[in-house]
Parts: structure tokens; C-alpha cells; sequence
């Protein structure tokens, strides 16, 4: 509890990740916010219910609450959105010259926030991906504040969790991208990085994933604690092995 885990991937598709802690949290009885940017509900749904989880059922009972960013932003930009629910969109800052997430922020801190009637576990925040939103318009500061408000108010007053996913790539010039994702990693207790193998493709290794445990932010003078493995990802699991140890390998 009170933790918050970075998703990065460089070179190859991280989105593995978002769906394992979807269906975890969920599984462990946790109220989750999804704030879902890249892909539809449909496609999370489809691969919940391989995992053996359904998000629409989650979604009316209460356990999850999603939100659609692709729809958002097409309300958004045919003013749809305010007319069908009275309540300003969790994206307005879309619509406004001032790069603000308040709205976001606010969405996310009600979705959370504990009703009388409520016997979940605890909160989650889970956002796919956090990258999109420098491609709507938010400045770089405008999104490290959102994600330090929610660490705030999920982690801290809320004792739950956060997990963020975002891309990068090393080589890219978009500096707004590698400045929000290197002071993420600085504040993260846990990253999982995610990077295609630098030999090129394999059918039998998708990729590596290093997990890189934040000890240092303990305040204690240990380096942090750093593993490496190598993964296949397979129809409705992920198997993960030694680096230069598949089974094609063997």
C-alpha cells in the first residue's frame, strides 16, 4: 500500500503490464480508476475476459471506474460532452488555453474517494498512458503535477496505489516526453522497464524486463536492487526466464 509503480517501455510494447495489474487489482478486491487514453473499452475488456476477469461487471458493481479517453476527446472536440452529463470533462484542458488537469485530478480523487457503502480493499489508480496526455496539449509540468497530487491523495491519504505507464525511447528528440519520464523514475518505488532485445526480433524472446526496486528512496545508503529477465508472452500468460535461458535456447 502507498506505492507507486512505474511502467516503462522503450522499443516494444509495454501494455502486457497494464492488463496483468488491471486484472490483479480487481481479482484482489481493489476499487480501481482506470484512466485509459490509448485504447477503447472493448479492447480492454476482450483481453480482462482471456484473463478471467470481466470489466464490464466490475464496472457495475462498482469495483472500476473507467475512463474512455478516446471517446472523451472525440465529446470533447463535437462539444458532446457536457450536454449528455452536466459535468465538465475530465480532459477540458483540451478546450482551454491553460494547461490544467485539475479536472482529471478531480475526476480521479471522487472515483477513489470511500462512500459509507463502500467494502473494497483499497483504491488503485492506473493510467494507459500517461504519454498521451503531452500529445493532447498538457505542458510537462502540468502532468508531473497531476501525478504528484495523485500520489498525494491515493498514496498518502488514501493508503493505495498508483501505476502509470509511459514510452520512451532514449534516441527520441522529444525532450517533453524523456523530461516527465526521467522525473518519474526518480520518484517511483518500483520500475518495471520493459525494452525490446537489442539484437533485433525473436520469435521465442519478446523482449527484456529489468525490475528496479527504489531502496534508495528509503534513505538508507543501499544501491537499488535491480533484476533482469527475458519474456515470451504467450496467449493468456507471460513466461519469464533468465536472459539467454529460453527454452528454445535450451
Amino acid at each position: 500500500q502507498g506505492k507507486f509503480t512505474l511502467l516503462r517501455d522503450t522499443r516494444t510494447d509495454g501494455s502486457f503490464l497494464v492488463h496483468h495489474f488491471l486484472s490483479f487489482y480487481l481479482r484482489a478486491g481493489c476499487k480501481v480508476c482506470f484512466v485509459a487514453l490509448l485504447q477503447s473499452f472493448s479492447h480492454y475488456n476482450i483481453v480482462a475476459q482471456k484473463l478471467g476477469v470481466s470489466l464490464t461487471a466490475a464496472k457495475e458493481r462498482g469495483q472500476l471506474v473507467f475512463l474512455e479517453g478516446l471517446k472523451s476527446c472525440l465529446d470533447l472536440v463535437f462539444g458532446e460532452e457536457e450536454e449528455q452529463s452536466g459535468q465538465p470533462s475530465p480532459l477540458q484542458f483540451m478546450s482551454e488555453s491553460a494547461s490544467n488537469l485539475k479536472a482529471l485530478f478531480d475526476f480521479v480523487r471522487t472515483s477513489l474517494t470511500p462512500t459509507g457503502s463502500d467494502s473494497w480493499k483499497g483504491p488503485v489508480l492506473l493510467v494507459d498512458d500517461l504519454s498521451v496526455l503531452l500529445s493532447l496539449g498538457a505542458t510537462p509540468v502540468a502532468v508531473l503535477d497531476f501525478i504528484h497530487y495523485c500520489r498525494v491523495a491515493v498514496c498518502s491519504q488514501l493508503k493505495g496505489n498508483v501505476v502509470v505507464l509511459v514510452h520512451s525511447n532514449e534516441d527520441s528528440e522529444d525532450e517533453e516526453n524523456e523530461l516527465v519520464v526521467s522525473s518519474l523514475c526518480h520518484h517511483s518505488d518500483l520500475i518495471l522497464w520493459v525494452e525490446g532485445l537489442a539484437t533485433g526480433f525473436c520469435k521465442d524472446v519478446h523482449g527484456q524486463i529489468k525490475i528496479i526496486r527504489r531502496v534508495s528512496l528509503e534513505l538508507t545508503a543501499e544501491q537499488d536492487d535491480v533484476q533482469i529477465y527475458q519474456y515470451k508472452i504467450q496467449d493468456k500468460n507471460v513466461t519469464f526466464f533468465a536472459r539467454g535461458l529460453s527454452a528454445a535456447v535450451l
